[in-house]
């Protein structure tokens, strides 16, 4: 068989993360190599963060093309890393690798794959609109970060918890220059009249929680009014349910965590991703939990 050109070495990417198992990205990144004829894969590993340094050591020793963090590794990652993008040096934390050469380049494509979905999905251009942006986690943050770059007119932070929601507020103000200022969630928290776009970032709603409802009021909101829910299972969540009823106009998790794979997938082959093929196959995943 030598010199006839067979090649039976796969191309390597993952997730590293601690716990790992329920993560359903390889299921939508594998049907997405099949469906473009690659033959690449993708390993779901269970990573303790006291190992973190051993496990990028490897993916370098392994030649894996790439990789993506999840919890708890998106801020430790950084110190293991060769170079950050502009979005994650702003965000603060990485959730795809690429390789360029022998380096290791530290992504983020939350807030990228949230854009892309607004853009694709809802029709709607960020720039010059005001959002009221529940929760002041990782994802909130890398959501703020490329509304803002998007051309926000003004962001408003929501949270429970005042010292960490200040926290997000004044790395966005310190990082970006924006507008963005912090509200109180005490109580029910009223959607004020001129937003255009109400984001939950929070993980109110997620499954087995999928029941599970925000302490907003939607009563004063214009009709359309964009509402937006990071949490991806249930597709539909009881914010989302709440919106429709209402006559508003809604975008899902499922479509942020589809475009993050698929801005991840094209980072990592240079190959045009097969959007519907992957976005079938993480549905189907998801339905069957």
């Amino acid at each position: 068989m030598e010199g006839m050109g067979i090649n039976y070495q796969a191309e390597l990417v993952g997730v590293l993360g601690q716990p790992v198992a329920e993560n359903p990205t390889g299921v939508m990144q594998e049907a997405g190599f099949a469906a473009a004829g690659l033959n690449w894969r993708y390993l779901t590993m269970e990573v303790p963060p006291e190992r973190l340094e051993a496990a990028i050591a490897g993916v370098r020793a392994l030649g894996m093309r790439g990789i993506n963090l999840t919890i708890p590794h998106k801020v430790n990652v950084i110190r293991f890393l060769d170079g950050l993008s502009e979005e994650a040096r702003l965000i603060g934390a990485v959730n795809t690798v690429r390789r360029d050469g022998e380096r290791l380049i530290g992504e983020n494509t939350d807030g990228k794959g949230f854009l892309r979905g607004l853009r694709q999905d809802a029709g709607v251009d960020p720039d010059g609109k005001q959002v009221v942006l529940l929760g002041a986690g990782g994802a909130a943050r890398a959501i703020a970060i490329e509304l803002i770059l998007a051309g926000s007119a003004n962001l408003i932070v929501v949270n429970r918890g005042k010292e960490r929601g200040q926290t997000l507020v004044t790395h966005l103000m310190d990082k970006t220059g924006a507008a963005v200022t912090l509200q109180p969630w005490e109580g029910t928290y009223i959607v004020p009249s001129d937003a255009d776009i109400l984001v939950n970032a929070t993980s109110i709603g997620l499954y087995p929680n999928g029941k599970a409802l925000p302490d907003i009021s939607l009563a004063a909101a214009r009709n359309d009014l964009l509402v937006c829910d990071a949490v991806f299972n249930p597709a539909v969540t009881a914010l989302l349910a709440l919106a429709k009823d209402r006559g508003m106009p809604v975008l899902d998790g499922l479509s942020m965590l589809v475009y993050q794979g698929v801005i991840g997938f094209e980072m990592w082959t240079g190959v045009k991703a097969p959007e519907a093929v992957m976005k079938r196959a993480l549905a189907r995943a998801l339905a069957e939990c």
